[in-house]
């Protein structure tokens, strides 16, 4: 079986750079691009972040820089749980800029998905701003795109607000354009990599398996003020994991909107499985996850990863 097309659009981000590292060397897929975005930390360190990573990992993949900013917002940033550079404090070799592209994000996507002789796969890991652009701007793309495969969103309370999830906070009129796009969309949201967690074991037997797994160990380690004890949440691997191994999750299919103007519940995703709303569901739904399935293969995988 001839490997998937991907893109991965993200703003790395701690748990950004685990759910690469784990798809970097995953048959099923072929990552055409890495795009970085605005939300985690500032646009100059997320494609840094992205550059940092692919650096240490050894893997030559186009990074093309991406939106510096929400389409109508001022940039919320998340450094208390990613730290200042988003990378916490693991030493990273210096970044190799040659594999930056010429050409901004949606640009770069708008041309890997024009030439692929089969649709893309684009998998989101921070704010949607990129893909709305894109969408927006060249909507002859949408034929070409199998899926989105996008975490953010909740089904229950959020972290950023008490219903709002910080990608679709941050930038929710992109994620309402997103998500209405009539194109085939998973929700991967809060609830899901809450539940998927790690614990102190799974870091040290990461730390033990090599010089990949000490660098994710290293990162979960100062992730969210290091609070090993209370789990590793593990929001954007959950999402790479959706396209690995999806018989670990449990999918139902909803109509999902996002609220943009109520100051008390901006960016709250209402998910409608029962068709309250009397609209056409748009969304599969992320809705369980077997845990201990998902600790061990992740895991597994992470540890498996070589520099090269």
């Amino acid at each position: 079986m001839m490997a998937k097309p991907l893109i991965i659009d993200t703003d790395p981000g701690i748990d950004d750079a685990a759910a690469i590292t784990l798809l970097v060397d995953e048959p099923a897929f072929d990552i055409k691009l890495i795009a970085s975005v605005s939300g985690n930390v500032g646009i100059g360190h997320t494609t840094n972040n992205a550059l940092k990573l692919l650096t240490f990992l050894g893997r030559r993949i186009p990074v093309a820089r991406g939106a510096a900013a929400p389409l109508m917002r001022d940039n919320r940033f998340a450094t208390e749980a990613h730290g200042k550079s988003g990378m916490g404090s693991f030493e990273f070799p210096e970044p190799d800029n040659s594999l930056l592209t010429a050409n901004n994000a949606v640009l770069e996507e708008r041309q890997v998905l024009m030439e692929s002789t089969e649709p893309v796969t684009i998998l989101t890991l921070g704010p949607l701003t990129n893909i709305a652009l894109l969408l927006a701007t060249f909507p002859e793309v949408k034929s070409h795109i199998e899926r989105i495969v996008s975490m953010g969103g909740s089904t229950e309370r959020g972290n950023i607000g008490v219903y709002g999830e910080f990608n679709i906070s941050v930038d929710p009129e992109a994620a309402k354009m997103v998500f209405r796009s009539g194109l085939p969309i998973t929700m991967v949201g809060l609830d899901i990599g809450r539940k998927a967690h790690l614990v102190a074991n799974d870091l040290d037997a990461l730390e033990a398996s090599g010089e990949v797994g000490k660098m994710v160990s290293s990162l979960f380690r100062s992730y969210d003020g290091g609070h090993i004890e209370e789990g590793i949440k593990m929001y954007d691997p959950s999402a790479a994991m959706v396209l690995i191994e999806p018989e670990l999750f449990t999918m139902r299919s909803a109509f999902v909107d996002v609220e943009i103007s109520s100051p008390i519940t901006l960016g709250a995703t209402a998910v409608d499985y029962d068709g309250i709303l009397s609209e056409e569901k748009n969304l599969d739904v992320c809705v369980d996850v077997d845990v201990d399935g998902f600790r061990k293969s992740f895991v597994d995988r992470a540890a498996r990863v070589q520099r090269q």
